[in-house]
Formats: structure tokens, C-alpha cells, sequence
């Protein structure tokens, strides 16, 4: 894990350095000027030597100015660092989700990823902070001030021979004990987040349905879990500071107790035993402070695993060596392809499944919910790879292919439309980002977009909300076609993508097909048949096995589903009318 994130910190490197050497520099300054004292009071103030005070005196000042300007330039170097570090795992991780195939997004839900994105590389930036100033400031303060401390009096200085390890071993049980629940509660944080997410996307569902109660319960619940964690953690982490307090008093009770008899012996000095009073106290300090970093640490390193979880993840989809930057046409054969989506032959939801569309072929799809039409067109554009079998495009295997030439090739509108925050125009051009207004406006009108972007005031500048709320659920699926068809595809894919608009625009959408793109393959996925009765040919499937192909005619005769489908909304038709 730490491997993994210190790739992120690349470029802020030297301010990682400098900002741990400029926090040396500030703890030297500091035990010299606690040093410097302990000679001030002895040498200057009971002789009564002015000269050798201001003198003295002038030397602290100096380190003291010394070491607030390490302090600044360290502070200001850590958080340029700190910063930079979260600034590059939070870019890693985006363009690596970027090259993901839909079977890794599938590991991950966006809860649990907007969470690791936000929260844990927060967690982890200060971390990183804390360990290049706090923990590199600790151990160096508490080392030079045993030293001094031992150079002014071996024989009381063996106190902290006792308090140090009976501090750092309490300091790490608490720290032990607390990391479960930090553990616990970051993976609660991605399900509050999730619940809120979930929320946010279905208000309109909740308000028509006035569950905004329940919604609130489900939401107090999580909260509430994840209050009782924070508690349960915290109410061991705050231990440490009474812990800390009793070693730094019993030191300096010790020291004078046993410091006032050896000034009385005259074998200690006064400002010797000022000075190791402060010793003390900076020596119990820096492990404290060591306990704190290692609580955020701890507290870090669920975070940090889970970040390297993210960054670790490759692509079960890649290209081969010297991949194909060619590919002659649309023709498609499935060759006995199977497929499982989690590798598991007894779980496929695909089945020796063998098939030829010829290129410019229009290709429709019938079947119930769950007989996996969907997941059989998403091989075509390598989303998934086939776990048997072969999928050829252009009579060469789809694994061949440069992904993205692959993809650019293969146009697909999905069951989900999705619409980006931006203008009509800025959308589309998803599809071809050169594309001129003359090119878009022309994909509208094949997929019949045009009569209704005309009448908006702004046209094609009309600006779209996230997720495409301002237009209906019809003309969201009208302009992703329109999108689709400026990629000018060797083959389109419309899955279910006619749902939301009526039986007319439907067959001008497709008389369109017929005319301006003959030589794209079309398939299309759709629950009327009114929908695929003139394709070329129609596949029935049920439940992951295509149990007929035929043209609409001979599937009446010979299919016993196709034809309970289409008496069924035939009587329907009948009925509305």
C-alpha cells in the first residue's frame, strides 16, 4: 500500500524533503535555546554577568527568530506537498476508473469510489502532513533532548529510561484497540453515502410516493452507526492525553524532589534543573505527539488501503500486443460464445450462443426481462469479453482490435441514457467532438430530435441539466441516438432506445435508418414488436439462448414465444383503441 500511494507524491518529492529537513532545523533551535537558558541562569544571573546574560541572550533570540523561520518555511513546504500528493491520487484514480471495463466498475459501487476519492485522500493528506512535519519532529526532538538531558545530569535523566517505554507501550494499545473501529467506520461511511446518493438520484420517486420519512429514518440509522463508532474509537483515543500528563508530571515531580536535594548537595544546578524540567516535559511532548500522528496514521491506513484498492485494480480488458487498427465492415458472428460475469461457468447468463448478422443488416431482439438480450450486444463493443467461444467484427476476432478503434466503430445507445450537464450541442458532439452544426443537425433529424430542439429559444444551445432533468424521457432517448449516429458507426446498437417515444416517431426513426445508413448493421433491442417486424431478422431469446431467428413472418409460425408477444400486445392495441 505505501509503495502504491508514494507513486503519488512524484513532483513534490523535494518539498517533502525540504520540509523535514527545515523541522529538524526548528527542533535543534528550540534545544539549544532550553540549553542556552540552563547557562543564562547559571553562569550569567548568579555571577551576575550582564555581559555573558545579553550575550547569551542575544544567541537565543537569534535561534528562536532561527527557528520560527524553519517552523514557517517547514509548514508551508508540507502543505504544498500534502496537497500535491492528494491532488495526483485523486487525478491516478480518476484516469485509472477511466480505463476500467464495466466488469471492474462492477466491483466498485460509485458510493463506495466518490468516498475514497473525498474522504479517505483527505484522510491520507493529513496524514502525509503529520508524518513529514509531526512524526519526523518527534523522534528528533525527543533524541536531542535525552541527549542534552543526559549531558546536564546522567544520574535523573535515567527517569526517562522508566517513563518513556510504560508510555509508548499504553500509548500503543489504545492506538491497537482504536483501529478496528476506525475500519468499521469508513465502510459505513460509503453506505451513508450510498443512501444519500440513492436519495438524491430518486427525489422525484420519493416525493411522488411521500416516503421522505422513511428516507429520513434510513439516513438517521446510518448516521446514528456511524456516531456510535466515532464515539467508540474516540473514547480510546482521548485516554492517551490523561496518560501523557501523569508521565510528564511524575517526571517533573521526580525532578524536583530529587533535583532540589542534589541543588542543596550543590551536585545539580538551578538552571540545570530548569532546563530538564523542559526537557522532560519536550521529551513526553514529542511522544505524545509521535502517539497522535500514529492515531492518524491509523486511522490513514484504512483510507490508504482502500486508495491503493483503486489504483491496484487493471482492466480485465486490454490490447493485445500490435493490435488491428482496421476493421473492414460491420459483419458479426458469435462462434459458441458463453458468458459469465463473474467468471463462473455455473453461473452463465449466455449459452453457446451462434449467430451471423451480415454487414448493413438490420437485427432485431425479442425476449422477457432477464433473458440477457442486453448483456449480448454489450460483447460486440468488448464492455465484457466473452468467457467461451469467439466474437468476430469484420471476420477478425473483437480481441484483435485497438479498443478504441474498436469502440469508435461500434455506436452504442444504451438502456440507460445519460445526458451531461452542458448544451445540446456539447452533447452530442460526445459522439464526434469535430462534428460541424450542419452534422449535428442532421443527426437530429435521423433520429427525429430536430422538431423539438427547433422550439427551444437558445436550439442546439440549449443549455441541459445533470442527468438530462429539463427534457422528457423521449427526447433524452432521441438526442443519445442523435449522438450515437454522429460517431458514423460501422454498427449501431439501440438498446431499448425507442421505449419513451411513440409508435410514429418510432417508425420515422427507423425509416430514417433505412435510408441514410444502409450499409451501418443496426440492432435493435425492443419490447414492441411494431418495433423489429421489417428487420432482416429477428432473434427470440430466453433466458441467455436464442431459441429462434427468422423474419417476422416465419417467427409467427415457428416460435411459440414470439407469437404469444405478439397476440398479447396486439390485444392490447385493440383494447386501447
Amino acid at each position: 500500500m505505501i509503495r502504491t500511494l508514494a507513486k503519488s507524491i512524484r513532483q513534490y518529492k523535494l518539498s517533502s524533503i525540504l520540509a523535514a529537513v527545515f523541522v529538524i532545523g526548528e527542533v535543534i533551535m528550540e534545544v539549544m535555546v532550553t540549553f542556552l537558558m540552563s547557562k543564562m541562569i547559571d553562569e550569567g544571573f548568579s555571577s551576575e554577568n550582564l555581559d555573558y546574560v545579553l550575550r547569551i541572550g542575544a544567541g537565543m533570540l537569534i535561534m528562536t527568530v532561527l527557528g520560527l523561520t524553519f517552523g514557517l518555511l517547514s509548514a508551508r513546504f508540507a502543505a504544498v506537498a500534502s496537497g500535491g500528493l492528494a491532488r495526483n491520487l485523486r487525478k491516478d484514480i480518476f484516469y485509472n476508473i477511466q480505463d476500467f471495463s464495466f466488469q471492474n466498475i462492477d466491483k466498485f459501487s460509485s458510493a463506495s469510489l466518490v468516498t475514497r476519492m473525498t474522504t479517505d485522500i483527505t484522510n491520507v493528506q493529513m496524514a502525509y502532513m503529520m508524518i513529514i512535519r509531526l512524526l519526523v519532529r518527534a523522534p528528533i526532538m525527543m533524541i536531542f533532548s535525552l541527549i542534552m538531558a543526559f549531558i546536564l545530569s546522567p544520574r535523573l535523566s535515567l527517569v526517562f529510561v522508566i517513563a518513556i517505554p510504560a508510555l509508548a507501550v499504553v500509548l500503543i494499545f489504545i492506538i491497537r484497540s482504536a483501529h478496528g473501529y476506525f475500519t468499521k467506520l469508513f465502510k459505513r461511511y460509503d453506505h451513508l453515502n450510498a443512501v444519500v446518493q440513492e436519495n438524491l438520484a430518486g427525489i422525484r420517486t420519493v416525493k411522488a410516493f411521500v416516503r421522505e420519512s422513511h428516507e429520513v429514518d434510513k439516513f438517521k440509522v446510518n448516521s446514528e452507526r456511524i456516531l456510535q463508532l466515532s464515539k467508540s474509537a474516540e473514547k480510546r483515543i482521548i485516554l492517551m492525553t490523561p496518560c501523557m500528563f501523569a508521565a510528564v508530571f511524575g517526571c517533573i515531580l521526580f525532578f524536583c524532589t530529587a533535583g532540589s536535594n542534589m541543588i542543596v548537595s550543590e551536585t545539580l544546578t538551578t538552571g540545570a534543573l530548569m532546563s530538564l524540567i523542559t526537557y522532560s516535559v519536550q521529551i513526553l511532548s514529542s511522544l505524545m505527539m509521535a502517539s497522535m500522528v500514529l492515531v492518524m496514521v491509523v486511522m490513514a491506513r484504512s483510507s490508504g488501503e482502500r486508495i491503493a484498492e483503486v489504483l491496484t485494480e487493471k482492466s480485465t480488458l486490454h490490447n493485445q500486443e500490435d493490435p488491428d487498427f482496421d476493421i473492414p465492415d460491420g459483419s458479426i458472428v458469435f462462434d459458441h460464445v458463453s458468458f459469465s460475469y463473474t467468471g463462473d461457468k455455473s453461473k452463465e447468463v449466455l449459452r453457446d450462443v451462434n449467430l451471423k448478422i451480415r454487414s448493413g443488416e438490420t437485427v432485431g431482439i425479442i425476449g422477457g426481462t432477464g433473458s440477457a438480450k442486453s448483456t449480448l450486444v454489450n460483447l460486440i463493443p468488448r464492455l465484457y469479453d466473452v468467457t467461451e467461444g469467439a466474437l468476430y467484427i469484420g471476420g477478425k476476432d473483437v480481441r484483435t482490435y485497438d479498443l478504441k478503434t474498436l469502440r469508435d466503430a461500434v455506436s452504442v445507445v444504451l438502456q440507460k441514457n445519460v445526458l451531461f450537464s452542458g448544451t445540446i450541442s456539447s452533447n452530442l458532439r460526445w459522439g464526434n467532438k469535430n462534428a460541424t452544426q450542419e452534422e449535428i443537425k442532421h443527426a437530429a433529424d435521423l433520429a427525429q430530435a430536430s422538431e423539438f430542439v427547433e422550439r427551444f429559444p437558445k436550439k442546439y444551445e440549449t443549455a441541459i441539466d445533470q442527468g438530462g432533468t429539463n427534457v422528457s424521457g423521449g427526447q433524452k432517448q432521441r438526442l443519445c441516438i442523435a449522438r450515437a449516429l454522429l460517431k458514423k458507426p460501422k454498427i449501431l446498437i439501440l438498446d431499448d432506445s425507442t421505449s419513451a417515444v411513440d409508435t410514429k416517431t418510432d417508425a420515422l426513426i427507423r425509416k430514417a435508418f433505412a435510408e441514410e445508413i444502409p450499409d451501418t448493421t443496426k440492432i435493435i433491442i425492443a419490447q414492441r414488436i411494431s418495433s423489429v417486424e421489417h428487420a432482416d431478422k429477428i432473434l427470440v431469446m430466453d433466458d441467455g439462448v436464442i431459441t429462434a431467428v427468422g423474419t417476422h413472418e416465419e417467427l409467427l409460425k415457428s416460435s411459440s414465444i414470439y407469437r404469444e408477444i405478439y397476440e398479447s400486445q396486439q390485444k392490447g392495441g385493440t383494447e386501447d383503441e
